[in-house]
C-alpha cells in the first residue's frame, strides 16, 4: 500500500469490499443525455429507476461532469451539489464526500464560463507564463463551484495533422508541449484544483491519424518523443492525476500496460497521484481491444497495471467484489488504488469534518473582466501571420467586405472541448451564456467609421456554391476583402475537426478553396483569415503561381477574445507575434511529419517525394522586423553541464512588436540517427522600434539527451551546433545538411525553390566533453533565459 496518513489507513481498515470499490469509481448523473464521449450511447450504464441513494449506498469516489454535460445554471447546480455532498456525508456509513471532476481544456466546460483559446493556440503564442495565468483563473472558477479535478492538459505530441484531436494538443515539439503544459498544470493546481495529464501515452501517434488506432511507436520514439512532456509535468509540475490513452502501443492497450502505468510513471518517475481511466477505457479492454474476457477481467487487468479510478461510471470495478471474496483477485491491489484516491481526497480537504459545511456560492462570475483580459491577450499572441504583401494592416480602406463561413459564427472561434461545441451543439436554441463577438461583430467595433458589408459565401462543409455570387458582389464593391474560412470543431462526425473527426485530406474542407479563388478573381485584395484546429495544405495561397491572397492569417480556435484579436491584428492595433506550433504540410501524403527528423526524414535524391513543409515549425511574420547579432556560446562544457548562449535581439523596423526568440541545436555526430534541427529553448521578448535587448539562455546539455542503443538516456560527448533563429528552417550554416535546414522549399519535381523569410545567427560549435553522462529523472529539463 502507498504511504498514507493514519486517517486514510484507518478508513481503509473499516471498509467492506463493496465500500472500497465504490470509492474508486464514478457516477455520471447525466450520462444518458448528450453524446460527449466515445461510444457513450452503447456504454450507458443500466441504472434504471434507482435513486442516487441506492446508487451510492456504499459511498462514491467521484461525480462526473455535473456542470459540463448539459446547460445548467451554475448557482442552482452548486446548490444541488452541496446538498448531495452533505447527503453522502450524512447517509453513507463512512461519510466521505465525492470528488468532482470536469473538463477544462479551453476553460471550465460549463454554461456561462469563459472560453479560452484552444491548446494549439497556446503553442502558437510561445508564452508559458500567460498559460500559467490562464490555468489559475480557470482553477479559481472551478474551485468556487466545488470542482476538484480538471481533465486537462493534453500533452500528446502532434505527429499527424490528419488526427482530429490536433486542436486539443499544443505542438509537434515535445519541449514546447512540456513547458507550456507544465505551466498550465501549475496554474490550475496553485488555485487548489488538481490537474490531469492526457493521454498517457502515445495517443497522437496512431496510424494514419485515426482516433484510437493502434500505435506502432518503438521504445525510443516513446522514450524520447512521447514521454518527455509527461515527465516534465510529473517532476516539475507535481501533477496530481494522469489519464490513460485509449490506444494500444505495440499491441498492449495503455489502460492495461503495467510497464507504463507502474514501471515508468511510478517506479521511474516517482509519481504518487492517481491514474484515472479515460471514459469507458476499462470496459474498452473487453469491447474494443479484445484483451479481456469480460468486464470483471477488464477491471482486474486495469487495477493490476496501476489504473486507480474508473471513469466516467462504474461498469467494471464493482464486478471484482466476488473475485476478491473468492481469492481470485488480491484485495491488496484494490487497497493500493483506494489508498491513492483517498490520499487525493484528503489533500483536497474532502476528509475534513467540516467539508461542505460552508454555503454554496450565491453569485459567481465565470467570465469576469480578468478572464476576458487573459483570453484576449492569449488570442492576440497566438495569431500567426503567414503572408503579407503590405496590405496589412488595413489603415486606409473605406469599405471592407467581411465574408466567409466563419465570419459570423461564434462556434468557429472555439475548440471541440469548449462548452458551446461540446454540449450546446445539442441545444441549438440555447443562449451561449457569455460575451463572444464574432469576427464580423469585432470588425464593426474595431473599424468604427469604416463601411462593412457581409456575406456568408459558403458553408464550412458541403458542396453548395450558391452563396458565392453574393460574396463576390460584396467583394467587387469593397476596397478590400476579409474572407474568414477554416474549421468547425465538433465530436464524432459533427464538424471538420475535433475528437473523432479525423481527415483523409488536408485540403480546406468543402468548397472553401473555390470560394477564395472566386474572390481572388475579382482582382480585389483578399485577406484570408483561417480559424482552424489543424493546419491545411495552402501552398496555393502562399506560393502558387496564380492569384494569391494579399495576406494569410492562421488563428487556431482563438476563443472568446479571438474575434477582437483578429480585428485588432487586421487594423494594426496588435502586431502579430504568433509562430507556427507545428509545420504547415505540403500535402496529405507528407503525414506523419515532424521537423524533428533525421537527415533521411527530409528531401533527398533517393526519393521523388518531398515532405518539406510549406511553412516550417516556428514560422510567423510581423509588421516589423527583428535582427539577431553578437551570438556568444560556451566553447565547451562537460556532458551533464550547462551551455550558455547570449544574443542581442533588435527591433529593426518602425513599429513595436514581440518576437518569440528560438534557440536551436544539432548533434553533429551521434551514435544513432539524430534530428537535423532541434528546438533547445524559447523566450518572448517585446521591443519598441529600434530597441535592443540582450538575452542569455542557460541550456542544459540534457536538451541533447537521447536513448542510446542500450535504451539508456545519455548525453554523448562530441560537438554540437547552437544558433538562434526566427524559425526551425532559418539557419546560417556550413554543414552538410544545409539543404535540409536552410529555409528553402522544393516542389515535388525539385524545380523552383520558394525562399522562406527568416533570420538566424551563424552556428556556434560547442564541444561537449566526456565522460558520457547517463541521464536520470533528476536532471534539469528547462532552458532559462534572462533578459537585459
Amino acid at each position: 500500500m502507498p504511504e498514507v496518513s493514519d486517517r486514510v489507513r484507518d478508513l481503509i481498515a473499516q471498509m467492506t469490499i463493496e465500500e472500497k470499490l465504490a470509492q474508486i469509481v464514478s457516477f455520471w448523473p447525466d450520462q444518458g443525455g448528450n453524446v460527449v464521449a466515445p461510444m457513450q450511447g452503447e456504454m450507458a450504464a443500466e441504472s434504471g429507476a434507482k435513486s442516487l441513494a441506492e446508487i451510492t449506498q456504499h459511498g462514491l469516489g467521484q461525480y462526473t461532469r455535473v456542470y459540463g454535460t448539459r446547460p445548467v445554471d451554475p448557482i442552482k447546480r452548486a446548490e444541488w451539489l452541496w446538498g448531495e455532498q452533505r447527503r453522502l456525508k450524512k447517509e453513507t456509513r463512512l461519510g466521505i464526500p465525492a470528488l468532482v471532476h470536469e473538463e477544462c481544456l479551453t476553460g471550465l466546460a460549463a454554461w456561462q464560463a469563459a472560453t479560452f483559446p484552444a491548446p494549439l493556440a497556446w503553442g502558437a503564442a510561445f508564452d508559458d507564463e500567460l498559460v500559467y495565468e490562464m490555468g489559475q483563473v480557470i482553477g479559481e472558477s472551478m474551485k468556487k463551484l466545488g470542482v476538484h479535478l480538471g481533465l486537462a492538459p493534453v500533452l500528446d505530441v502532434i505527429r499527424d495533422a490528419r488526427w482530429g484531436r490536433t486542436e486539443e494538443a499544443i505542438s509537434e515539439d515535445p519541449y514546447v508541449v512540456g513547458t507550456i503544459g507544465t505551466r498550465y498544470v501549475q496554474g490550475l493546481q496553485d488555485s487548489g484544483v488538481h490537474a490531469t495529464l492526457k493521454h498517457f501515452v502515445g495517443y497522437s501517434g496512431s496510424k494514419a491519424g485515426r482516433n484510437h488506432a493502434p500505435v506502432s511507436a518503438g521504445p525510443r520514439e516513446l522514450a524520447d518523443t512521447f514521454l518527455p512532456p509527461f515527465e516534465m509535468a510529473v517532476l516539475d509540475g507535481k501533477v496530481k492525476s494522469v489519464m490513460n490513452s485509449y490506444t494500444d502501443v505495440d499491441g498492449v492497450p495503455c489502460a492495461a500496460n503495467e510497464d507504463l502505468l507502474t514501471g515508468v510513471l511510478r517506479d521511474t518517475w516517482g509519481f504518487e497521484g492517481t491514474v484515472v481511466a479515460d471514459y469507458f477505457a476499462v470496459a474498452f479492454l473487453e469491447v474494443m481491444h479484445g484483451v479481456a474476457a469480460d468486464r470483471a477481467d477488464a477491471a482486474a487487468q486495469a487495477l493490476r497495471a496501476g489504473l486507480d479510478v474508473e471513469l466516467p461510471g462504474m461498469d467494471a470495478f464493482p464486478l471484482l467484489a466476488e473475485k476478491v471474496r473468492s481469492g481470485e483477485f488480491p484485495e491488496a491491489l484494490v487497497d493500493r488504488a483506494l489508498a491513492r484516491h483517498l490520499k487525493q481526497k484528503e489533500e483536497l480537504g474532502l476528509l475534513e469534518p467540516d467539508a461542505f459545511d460552508d454555503e454554496p456560492p450565491t453569485e459567481i462570475d465565470l467570465d469576469s473582466p480578468k478572464h476576458q483580459a487573459i483570453a484576449r491577450k492569449l488570442a492576440e499572441e497566438s495569431i500567426v501571420l503567414l503572408s503579407n504583401d503590405g496590405t496589412l494592416p488595413l489603415t486606409a480602406a473605406k469599405k471592407i467586405a467581411v465574408v466567409g463561413p466563419n465570419a459570423a459564427a461564434v462556434e468557429a472561434l472555439q475548440g471541440c472541448y469548449s462548452f458551446a461545441n461540446h454540449v450546446l451543439a445539442h441545444y441549438p436554441d440555447h443562449e451561449i451564456g457569455f460575451h463572444i463577438p464574432t469576427v464580423a461583430e469585432a470588425m464593426a467595433e474595431v473599424f468604427e467609421g469604416t463601411e462593412l458589408v457581409t456575406a456568408h459565401g459558403c458553408d464550412v462543409e458541403g458542396t453548395d456554391t450558391s452563396g458565392f455570387a453574393a460574396a463576390v458582389e460584396a467583394a467587387e464593391g469593397a476596397d478590400v476583402v476579409v474572407a474568414v474560412v477554416g474549421d468547425r470543431a465538433g465530436l464524432f462526425g459533427r464538424g471538420t475537426v475535433g475528437e473523432g473527426n479525423d481527415a483523409e485530406s488536408l485540403e480546406l474542407p468543402g468548397v472553401q478553396r473555390q470560394f477564395i479563388e472566386a474572390l481572388l478573381a475579382t482582382g480585389k485584395p483578399v485577406v484570408m483569415v483561417m480559424t482552424l484546429g489543424r493546419p491545411y495544405v495552402i501552398d496555393w495561397a502562399l506560393d502558387g503561381t496564380g492569384p494569391k491572397p494579399a495576406a494569410v492569417i492562421h488563428a487556431a480556435f482563438p476563443g472568446e477574445g479571438g474575434g477582437l484579436a483578429i480585428a485588432d491584428v487586421l487594423k494594426g492595433n496588435v502586431n502579430p507575434s504568433g509562430r507556427l506550433p507545428l509545420s504547415l504540410p505540403r500535402s496529405s501524403g507528407s503525414q506523419p511529419y515532424s521537423y524533428l527528423h533525421p537527415m533521411l526524414g527530409g528531401p533527398s535524391d533517393v526519393t521523388n517525394t518531398d515532405s518539406t513543409p510549406t511553412r516550417p515549425f516556428g514560422f510567423g511574420l510581423s509588421y516589423t522586423t527583428f535582427g539577431y547579432s553578437d551570438l556568444e556560446v560556451s566553447s565547451s562544457v562537460e556532458a551533464g553541464g550547462t551551455i550558455t548562449a547570449a544574443v542581442t535581439v533588435t527591433n529593426t523596423g518602425a513599429v513595436a512588436g514581440a518576437e518569440p526568440v528560438q534557440v536551436y541545436g544539432r548533434d553533429v555526430l551521434g551514435s544513432i540517427a539524430r534530428p537535423v534541427v532541434q528546438l533547445l529553448g524559447y523566450q518572448r521578448v517585446a521591443l519598441e522600434a529600434g530597441e535592443s535587448k540582450r538575452l542569455t539562455f542557460a541550456i542544459p546539455t540534457t536538451r541533447f539527451a537521447f536513448s542510446d542503443r542500450r535504451m539508456v538516456k545519455i548525453v554523448e560527448p562530441g560537438d554540437v551546433e547552437v544558433w538562434v533563429a526566427s524559425h526551425s528552417s532559418a539557419a546560417e550554416t556550413s554543414s552538410d545538411v544545409a539543404e535540409t535546414t536552410a529555409g528553402a522549399i522544393v516542389n515535388e519535381k525539385k524545380a523552383a525553390k520558394v525562399e522562406i523569410p527568416g533570420t538566424a545567427t551563424p552556428r556556434a560549435t560547442v564541444a561537449i566533453t566526456g565522460p558520457l553522462h547517463e541521464v536520470t529523472t533528476a536532471d534539469e529539463r528547462w532552458v532559462k533565459a534572462t533578459i537585459s
